[in-house]
């Protein structure tokens, strides 16, 4: 294998290394109208590896239990955008959600944009009850 190949190959292990990234929990931005059925917290993390983004999550303190949680992608960071992924999610007040699944090259740039977040749905609140942002 000549120099140049050797490189190539080192800079393409380099390129798909893996990335970890930290998600938080919090509740939606909310009206007055909504303080009875959005509340909660959560963390966990994303990582990564070439194209393929593993997510777990642990939340607690829904007042009703979850329905859904999406993944979403935003044109900034802090404003809501549209979901283009289902995750696996407890049907419960307090649980998890995880998934993995292969990303675009567009979502992975928006990824590392901070443009990335998971929001997760409840009985109550089926417009979103908790959301967290995707951040290194």
């Amino acid at each position: 294998m000549t120099k140049s190949k050797l490189f190539l190959a080192a800079a393409l292990l380099i390129a798909q290394g893996e990335a970890r990234f930290k998600i938080r929990l919090t509740p939606v931005p909310i009206d007055a109208g909504m303080r009875a059925t959005v509340a909660g917290s959560g963390s966990g993390t994303a990582t990564l590896s070439g194209n393929k983004l593993t997510i777990n999550v642990t939340f607690e303190g829904m007042p009703s239990a979850a329905t859904t949680a999406r993944l979403h992608k935003a044109v900034a960071a802090g404003v809501r955008g549209s979901a283009f992924m289902d995750l696996t999610v407890t049907k419960a007040e307090k649980g998890t959600v995880a998934g993995t699944f292969d990303l675009t090259p567009d979502q992975i740039d928006s990824l590392r944009k901070g443009h990335l977040y998971i929001q997760i749905s409840s009985e109550k609140s089926p417009d979103g009850t908790l959301w967290g942002w995707i951040l290194k």
